[in-house]
């Protein structure tokens, strides 16, 4: 990661954080399935914006930033599930920060098709 600031990198890395002990977590209290779900999209968005910060061209930055946001929406999808079902531990900090990210998600990519 880069010294210099950058909201959504800083913002996708300290959720891809929070994700790794969440699902810990989530192992913890055996519910392996969700665990690995929640890893493989959560911390996907934030790799997903490094590899956007080197990308090749406008485009290929658009696709990146597009393929994290839909990491984001199926973060979000697991993390509702887990609000939902019984027997399951919630963060509601953590649907918050998804949803953010999403709207700063959303707003960068119809930034980049004007």
């Amino acid at each position: 990661m880069s010294d210099k600031p950058n909201l959504i990198v800083d913002l996708t890395f300290s959720f891809s954080l929070k994700i790794i002990a969440f699902t810990e977590v989530l192992e913890s209290k055996r519910k392996f399935n969700m665990a690995n779900q929640l890893f493989r999209s959560g911390t996907s968005i934030g790799a997903n914006m490094c590899e956007a910060q080197g990308a090749e061209s406008k485009g290929d930055f658009k696709h990146k930033c597009k393929i994290a946001y839909k990491e984001a929406g199926e973060t979000e999808y697991w993390l509702k599930l887990c609000k939902f079902a019984n027997n399951y531990p919630f963060q509601q900090d953590m649907l918050d920060d998804i949803q953010s990210i999403l709207r700063i998600l959303g707003k960068i990519i119809s930034t980049t098709n004007s």
